[in-house]
């Protein structure tokens, strides 16, 4: 067994354990493999133990991939998300590749993804990025500002809007980790409550998927202890 399928075995069984103890059905929680910066060798070898779904973060990467991908396992059906900033000159090629993007943040991203969505592949699923943390540095709607974005994505043709994506401020405190999943879900369930049929919160990295599946995440984004440290140019 690889290094990639042995990590994915641990993380697996890390999201069961987390669920068994939230009293939820593991299966309730999809495992996103964030696959950025790693090769299309190292996708492969998570293809070959089983895992499905991929998230990237760069866009012309993540085509290269997907190519490769294709020609080295061409009946595997993966399902590729994107999960980083968009920039208004993109929105064509995301529209067109992707099955799910998580970081839509702004209106505007939303509408050229809709109006760019090839008609022939089906809604393309969005998640709203909020910045649940409030900090600076990060892209992400004000949570104040997510109910009336969300319900205007909500109405655009080619897209379904599934939910919300939260990247809270990093900490070791599991108190705080809590916090602020509690706080992304106590904002999916106020849309839900306000009419919105959503039923995704995508939420929880490595250092702390345990205390997201807790508060309710329904997919956790897990890169390093799945590919192991990342490597940047």
């Amino acid at each position: 067994m690889s290094s990639i399928a042995k990590n994915l075995q641990h993380v697996q069984h890390q999201i069961a354990v987390a669920a068994e103890r939230a009293r939820r059905a593991p299966s309730s929680v999809q495992l996103l493999a964030v696959s950025k910066t790693f090769g299309a060798d190292a996708v492969l070898e998570a293809v070959q133990a089983g895992q499905t779904a991929f998230g990237e973060n760069y866009l012309q990467e993540a085509l290269d991939k997907m190519a490769a991908l294709a020609a080295q396992a061409p009946d595997a059906r993966l399902q590729w998300h994107f999960i980083g900033p968009i920039q208004s000159n993109k929105t064509r090629p995301i529209a067109a590749h992707f099955d799910w993007v998580h970081s839509v943040d702004r209106e505007k991203i939303a509408r050229r993804l809709s109006e760019q969505r090839p008609p022939e592949l089906g809604p393309l699923n969005i998640c709203l990025q909020v910045n649940i943390s409030g900090e600076d540095s990060k892209s992400g709607l004000a949570p104040q500002e997510s109910p009336a974005v969300a319900a205007e994505v909500a109405r655009l043709p080619h897209l379904k809007l599934r939910g919300l994506m939260a990247i809270p401020e990093p900490t070791d405190d599991v108190a705080r980790q809590h916090a602020a999943f509690a706080a992304a879900r106590g904002l999916y369930d106020a849309l839900r409550a306000g009419g919105l049929e959503l039923d995704t919160l995508s939420m929880g990295m490595s250092a702390d998927l345990e205390a997201a599946v807790a508060e309710g995440a329904s997919i956790v984004r897990v890169g390093s202890a799945i590919f192991g440290a990342r490597h940047y140019a």
